[in-house]
């Protein structure tokens, strides 16, 4: 079988070739909920280089997800390079990639465009020939998928050219949003460095030790943000034990980080804070939520309320300090769609809570730019709504889902469901939400999102 295809980005070729050869590419054109890669903060087309990447969820066991190696066969500086299975799930794999200058568009003459020619041959294993019609539709998605990360990643660069390129240090670098949020960063031109709870450390890696409240300032010494995403999952029984770690992996390792930029002579100039839209409480029915909002009440409002206080030593000391709060992520990588999804695919989704309860998403690429544009604008500081420009409906969010999917959306999931996976408690301030949420503040601060609506970025994280 052999797919071709060709996709056309408003970029000039030189800005996606330097683009492709950094760190971070692999990471950002591999969907989260497809495959991850082995060495993430890895990059470059040279030849003879291998590539390792896990089929599947990072959700899933290890032992479930076949690995894929693939090498690098022939490299052209002048925007071709050719990849080989090596070991995987075909029975051969070989792809052709060629960057070139677009003819086809009015922008071409002045070098502004450029166009993606891919070229893939393979062949499936023989029990599985039959699915060869759809393995071809899943590669034009991807490739797809590839083309307009690619574009909505540059465009997200090129409001930041005349920015000089900084050094970043991120904790919780290597979950879901810190993945993507470090290769977009690297992407970029930036240098990062991933804070680890390791002793041993490796090229680019801080260690330290939030139970322990440790951290060397001199690992900081050159580090222009802090990125501090570090944290529990909340999705998961509030047991009294889950409680106390929640809020200690969040509370305790923030005010190490606080402590320690504020004891600094020359240290970071920004500290941008994960938090949540949670603050608000969980039912907030008929209000738009602002950041001037004080917040609600419950598990979650107390909790962040108590974590974005946690930063006020680094404020008080002048650090530029911005809080993002994180609303419901769309990705089918993790987080709050993917359990939804098996339910859809089998035609017995629906929505989870009140049919007119507001949700306040968006999509993973949007909140991992997000927090990126939070440490780039040096103008940016306190809380910032990290949601989507049109909060929707939980009766219109299974709506939207079911029709990107071609699925009914008619069958509301039980309450039973949800709190037998996760407890009463968590239920109630997890699922049961009503909050309609204002990105006005974040697209104040001349923040772009590339999916406005619920439909756009489903399609996009779904790769339909």
């Amino acid at each position: 079988m052999r797919v071709e295809t060709v996709h056309r980005v408003a970029h000039p070729p030189s800005e996606v070739l330097a683009w492709h050869d950094r760190p971070g590419a692999l990471v950002r054109l591999t969907p989260p909920g497809l495959a991850s890669a082995d060495a993430p903060d890895a990059g470059g087309v040279q030849v003879g280089r291998l590539v390792g990447v896990r089929l599947g969820p990072s959700a899933l066991p290890t032992a479930l997800r076949p690995h894929w190696i693939l090498r690098h066969l022939e490299h052209d500086p002048q925007g071709r390079f050719v990849d080989q299975q090596v070991r995987g799930p075909w029975r051969t794999w070989r792809h052709e990639h060629r960057t070139e200058a677009d003819a086809g568009t009015a922008d071409a003459a002045d070098g502004s465009a450029t166009a993606l020619h891919d070229s893939i041959e393979l062949e499936l294993p023989r029990r599985l020939e039959r699915l060869t019609p759809l393995a071809e539709s899943q590669i034009r998605r991807l490739l797809a998928f590839r083309a307009r990360q690619l574009h909505d990643d540059l465009d997200f660069h090129a409001r930041f050219v005349d920015t000089p390129r900084r050094t970043i240090a991120i904790t919780g670098s290597s979950g879901l949003i810190g993945t993507q949020l470090a290769a977009l960063l690297e992407t970029g031109g930036h240098t990062v460095h991933r804070m680890v709870r390791e002793n041993q450390v490796g090229p680019g890696e801080i260690s330290w030790d939030p139970r322990a409240g440790q951290l060397d300032p001199a690992d900081l010494e050159g580090i222009d943000v802090v990125i501090n995403l570090a944290g529990r999952s909340i999705a998961t029984r509030w047991t009294p034990t889950a409680r106390r770690e929640i809020r200690g992996s969040r509370v305790n390792g923030t005010a190490l980080i606080s402590r320690t930029l504020a004891g600094m002579r020359e240290g970071p100039a920004a500290l941008v804070q994960a938090s949540a839209i949670g603050i608000y409480g969980p039912r907030r029915p008929g209000e738009l939520l602002t950041e001037a909002d004080p917040g609600g009440e419950g598990f979650l409002a107390d909790l962040v309320r108590d974590w974005e206080g946690s930063t006020r030593a680094a404020a008080d000391a002048g650090v530029r300090v911005a809080h993002v709060r994180t609303g419901m992520a769309l990705t089918d990588g993790g987080g709050p769609l993917l359990p939804q999804l098996p339910l859809f695919l089998a035609g017995v989704g629906g929505r989870l809570t009140a049919g007119d309860a507001m949700t306040s998403w968006i999509s993973l690429d949007d909140i991992v730019r997000s927090f990126a544009h939070a440490a780039l604008s040096a103008e940016l500081h306190g809380p910032v709504n990290g949601v989507g420009p049109q909060p929707v409906s939980a009766r219109d969010f299974a709506r939207t889902l079911g029709m990107v999917l071609h699925r009914p959306a008619l069958l509301p999931v039980p309450p039973l469901g949800p709190r037998l996976v996760l407890g009463g408690a968590a239920a109630d301030e997890l699922i049961r939400t009503d909050q309609n949420v204002s990105d006005a503040r974040l697209r104040g601060s001349g923040f772009e999102p590339a999916h406005r609506t619920l439909e756009e970025a489903l399609r996009h994280v779904l790769r339909r």
